[in-house]
């Protein structure tokens, strides 16, 4: 009943599969491509901003900006405002909340 390691039976391996066989899940229903520029623009300022909550900064329009031209991506120049903005206002903390609630009965 106890073994040795070595004598133990052992299970066969499952062949490994090549990496991407099946097609990679988005992380939404659209692809980034298919998204507009505004779109595209809100999701640049939600990445800032959840990065910089995350960081522990404060989440505000030039702080938003930098970690933006940082990472080679352009917004018009009225999102990161309008997001701090509007982050400041309801906190990231209800925001998060807010997104991530599941979705309802069927």
């Amino acid at each position: 009943w106890l073994k040795p390691p070595s004598l133990r039976a052992r299970s066969p391996r499952p062949p490994e599969q090549p990496l991407l066989t099946k097609k990679p899940k988005t992380m939404s229903s659209v692809p980034v491509a298919d998204l507009s520029k505004e779109q595209k623009d809100e999701l640049v300022c939600t990445y800032a901003a959840l990065i910089l909550h995350d960081d522990g900064a404060e989440v505000t329009p030039q702080a938003m900006t930098n970690l933006i031209k940082a990472s080679g991506c352009i917004v018009e120049s009225y999102w990161p405002m309008l997001m701090a903005k509007m982050i400041n206002n309801c906190g990231m903390d209800q925001l998060i909340k807010m997104g991530s609630g599941g979705g309802g009965g069927g």
